[in-house]
């Protein structure tokens, strides 16, 4: 997204590095002039991501969908995915890139994200894993995805590109499932500008992962697999080294800004939002409203359009669902009628502007304008 000007409100804002502090650190790098292929800021990055995150492992990418497609590739995963058509189409893409075969469910209309009381009558004797996704950063119900796994004897990898930090009862969501993936972009809460991330929960499997985003080499004679370059360099690591040092102040202003929102928000009829999940450490990635056109007396669109002409940018994310477009509407799971929670989400969410850079005129006026 652009950066904010006086006159235009957009969706997000980019955390961005101390300027003088960005200099020091490239001006080391040009010094040593390591650039890329696992150099010290790098390599300090994925420990510091490790202690803040709580998490045993961690790999970093160039980009969120690599992690995607990589982890596929370490789980050596086949046939058919089940996932969710409420998200960003990289999560759907990653699994047609390696060959899978995506197989949509419903999601939950409370949270976004996928229904695990919809899992199992979609599992067939060609199903070998759930991708989920973390909605806006709301915490799937792992325990029910987890025991279906469990049970089934499938994998599950979480899709948690927009949950960097969030925690539920005090143990970071991204512990869960076989491995969990990140998005640095740079719309996310933390970011490197362009990056990503994977979670792993054992040192075989970090190493697996990590000979796969360097081509497959583990030595200088010596290739063990077709990997890919998904390495991030180390420009990229040390914009993110300086970001992760402010990057609580920067949750806690949108905490702020999702405070103003729910509480002016809460009496407009046809208008509702999601609240705070119990025992849940949020990061506020994103505030989705949704728009009941009947109550309301406008429809989403209608307001989406009237937000445009005092220049708020907001967003229909994620509309239209992935399923509706062409690559995958074919598919038998991609029905209609298999799927209405999500579409009735689809047709209804405006995200609004939600960043630590808000003031709280913006707030105000984004508020006044879908109150009046």
């Amino acid at each position: 997204m652009p950066l904010e000007n006086n006159n235009l409100i957009t969706v997000t804002s980019p955390l961005l590095p101390d300027l003088d502090e960005f200099r020091e650190l490239l001006k080391d790098i040009w010094n040593c002039k390591w650039v890329t292929n696992n150099g010290r800021f790098h390599n300090l990055l994925e420990t510091a991501l490790c202690e803040y995150l709580k998490v045993p492992y961690i790999s970093l990418f160039t980009n969120g969908t690599l992690p995607l497609l990589t982890a596929l590739q370490a789980l050596r995963i086949t046939g058919e995915v089940i996932t969710t058509p409420f998200s960003f189409v990289a999560t759907t893409h990653s699994i047609w890139w390696n060959h899978c075969r995506p197989v949509f469910v419903d999601i939950d209309p409370k949270t976004g994200n996928l229904d695990p009381n919809k899992i199992e009558a979609a599992i067939t004797p060609s199903t070998t894993c759930i991708l989920p996704v973390h909605c806006y950063g709301n915490p799937c119900d792992t325990s029910g995805i987890n025991e279906i796994a469990e049970k089934c004897g499938l994998k599950v990898i979480y899709d948690a590109a927009h949950a960097f930090g969030v925690e539920k009862d005090g143990v970071s969501i991204l512990k869960q499932g076989d491995m969990s993936t990140l998005s640095f972009h740079a719309t996310k809460v933390f970011n490197t500008a362009e990056g990503g991330a994977l979670i792993i929960h054992d040192e075989e499997m970090k190493r697996r992962v990590d000979n796969l985003k360097n081509f497959g080499i583990t030595n200088e004679v010596t290739v063990v697999g077709p990997g890919i370059n998904g390495k991030m360099d180390e420009i990229r690591a040390a914009y993110g080294l300086l970001n992760l040092k402010q990057v609580d102040e920067a949750i806690n202003k949108r905490r702020q800004v999702a405070i103003h929102y729910q509480d002016a928000l809460k009496g407009v009829s046809g208008i509702s939002c999601f609240s705070d999940m119990p025992g849940v450490r949020h990061n506020y990635s994103y505030f989705p409203i949704f728009v009941n056109a009947e109550e309301y007396g406008m429809t989403r669109d209608e307001l989406y359009d009237k937000l445009k002409d005092h220049n708020i940018f907001g967003r229909r994310y994620f509309y239209p669902l992935i399923s509706s477009f062409s690559t995958y509407s074919g598919l038998p799971s991609a029905s209609r009628e298999n799927l209405p929670n999500a579409h009735r989400m689809a047709e209804s969410v405006i995200c609004l502007p939600m960043h630590h850079g808000l003031s709280e005129e913006e707030i105000y006026h984004t508020i006044d304008i879908i109150r009046s």
